[in-house]
């Protein structure tokens, strides 16, 4: 067998050399030896079947070695011992979380975001996403029970990191700016890149993440935001709507499917923004547009009315059954204000849906809801009374979590933003504020 010498000139033939005799005058080739059952080569050389998968076994570990493929299993039993000591720290009770630096809203969130788990905040535009991340970016740097003592890896599908509000909070946040040096948060340990398009992020997601999170120690990726690279005139000129529609739910399941063994196998935390869509239903009733909660906290005296049909109206301490589009209590557009954030209470307006779907919510492990509301002052204009924004009211709130209890029928946690970032407001403290987000 000439050609085995050939493919591997430094085999060991001694403890095979009559197997090979013997397969010579068979005209058996190594091809034939590694594609042929080991009875079938036994049988035609005359030879047993256990020197035949003996001699096979050796030219396949050699082969593989000349390849290479040395190196790629010792990668792949790296990642299993690395797998084997997260799922040992799981089962041991270790749990590691960020902080959001802010006792209130880390008991709304259960201590906070966990390692190894895939979250998402979503809101309003101005709701305070971007601050409640940056944050995250500072506090992911300090060791526990605050952080993961590692870096943060911030990927942008939009404006690019603000390090001159990131420094900001760094000198600003009281507990921050009262650090150490040497236990001070940096922004050298921040990564930035944007993602332009959807074809640059599945790039980065899938080849260039976890070089820099081996490399740089990354504990938490921020996707800022998730929805920006799935937009409507993204799509291709002229495709099939079902397509399009069927394409998209396949790459938002890829998508989810690679975050989660990004934060599973390496153990760091996930966080993805996302915006959100108004929510289109039955038309509300007069009675759901003057009894709203935020009605009776922001306006301290109602406007009267000329019009005699606003007497007949039920007084605000009524309660009205909820309207909905459907009678089936198991349709989407009644379950969606179970895990949506929005629509769980008996008086809301202006309901919002998260963007991508279900496809997209059912990726999720945590989603975090930022409510903003405006506060309404009387005023008396030319063409009669109206209402001016005068600041703004911003909750928190946990939709669905895999570790903590959700805050569904209720505001969550009242925060405000500022100089340090982000801070929750005293229940006593009824002012809004008018900053942006």
């Amino acid at each position: 067998m000439s050609d085995i010498l050939q493919l591997l000139p430094n085999i060991d033939t001694e403890p095979f050399e009559k197997v090979l005799e013997r397969l010579e005058k068979a005209n058996i080739s190594s091809n034939d030896l590694m594609t042929l059952g080991p009875i079938d080569v036994a049988r035609r050389a005359d030879v047993s079947i256990d020197q035949v998968r003996e001699l096979t076994a050796t030219l396949i570990t050699q082969l593989h070695a000349q390849l290479g493929f040395d190196a790629l299993e010792n990668v792949h039993e790296k990642e299993k011992e690395k797998d084997d000591s997260a799922n040992s720290a799981k089962k041991d009770g270790a749990w590691s979380q960020i902080s959001t630096l802010d006792d209130e809203l880390d008991a709304a969130l259960g201590g906070g975001f966990p390692a190894g788990q895939v979250c998402e905040v979503t809101g309003e535009s101005a709701a305070g996403k971007t601050q409640l991340l940056l944050t995250l970016l500072l506090a992911v740097q300090l060791a526990p029970p605050y952080g993961l003592s590692k870096s943060a890896l911030y990927l942008s599908t939009e404006a690019a990191l603000s390090t001159t509000r990131l420094n900001q909070i760094l000198t600003k946040h009281p507990y921050l700016s009262s650090l150490p040096e040497s236990e001070k948060p940096s922004l050298s340990r921040v990564q930035s890149t944007q993602l332009r398009d959807l074809e640059s992020q599945d790039h980065v997601l899938r080849y260039q993440v976890p070089v820099q999170i081996a490399r740089a120690d990354v504990g938490l990726i921020i996707v800022d935001s998730v929805a920006a690279n799935f937009r409507a005139e993204f799509d291709r000129v002229g495709a099939n709507s079902s397509d399009a529609l069927a394409r998209r739910s396949l790459q938002l399941t890829q998508l989810g499917a690679h975050l989660r063994d990004l934060a599973r196998s390496h153990n760091v935390a996930v966080v993805v923004a996302n915006q959100v869509l108004d929510r289109f239903g039955p038309v509300a009733s007069l009675f759901d547009a003057t009894a709203t909660p935020l009605s009776q906290n922001s306006v301290a005296t109602q406007v009267s009315s000329a019009n005699n049909n606003t007497a007949a109206l039920p007084p605000p301490s009524q309660q009205s059954p909820l309207l909905l589009s459907t009678n089936d209590p198991l349709s989407l557009d009644h379950q969606q204000r179970f895990f949506t954030g929005w629509g769980d209470r008996r008086f809301m307006r202006d309901l919002k849906t998260p963007s991508l779907g279900l496809t997209w919510t059912n990726q999720l492990s945590a989603r975090v809801v930022l409510l903003k509301q405006p506060i309404l002052k009387p005023q008396d204009y030319l063409l009669g009374p109206g209402m001016d924004i005068v600041g703004w009211r911003r909750h928190l709130k946990v939709a669905f979590s895999a570790w903590s209890r959700d805050d569904n029928g209720t505001d969550g946690v009242e925060f405000e933003v500022c100089e340090e970032g982000i801070r929750s407001k005293k229940p006593d403290d009824n002012t809004g504020t008018s900053d942006e987000a």
